[in-house]
């Protein structure tokens, strides 16, 4: 991958996860879920924000790609899946998706993204999300436990 295609696979992977954020944050009846949800919508937002920034100052330009396209796809996806759910399968369903698609994002960081950036400035954006990446999985991994089967 290009910089400029590793710089759209990061805004995709932050607009996915603001975007399922905000589902959770509005529909769910579970604390912990919503905090979750709104967690994911604030520092996923800020994230990209401030790649956007830098990634704009550096003159490195957003280019799609098929897995770009594909990890919004799959996004979109399971937002409709989930916006149909309710109460405690939401809740179940919602933290599922959030373990697999933080694991996910950080395979994609480890063996592709990280090798492929060339620009100092997108190795520094690359390794910022993948710290935010990490410490949600962690705390979606927490959540995943609490909650009944």
């Amino acid at each position: 991958m290009t910089d400029s295609q590793i710089a759209m696979v990061m805004r995709v992977l932050n607009i996915g996860e603001v975007r399922e954020g905000e589902l959770a944050r509005d529909k769910s009846g579970n604390a912990a879920i919503r905090d979750f949800g709104l967690m994911m919508v604030n520092e996923h937002t800020a994230q990209n924000n401030k790649a956007e920034s830098e990634l704009l100052r550096a003159d490195i330009a957003s280019e799609d790609t098929t897995v770009s396209r594909d990890l919004d796809a799959s996004s979109g996806a399971a937002t409709d899946r989930l916006r149909g759910m309710t109460g405690t399968a939401f809740d179940r369903a919602y933290i599922d998706r959030e373990v697999e698609a933080h694991q996910n994002a950080l395979n994609l960081i480890d063996k592709t993204l990280t090798p492929d950036a060339h620009k100092k400035i997108v190795k520094d954006q690359v390794a910022a999300l993948r710290k935010l990446v990490d410490a949600h999985l962690a705390r979606a991994k927490q959540i995943q436990t609490s909650l009944p089967r």
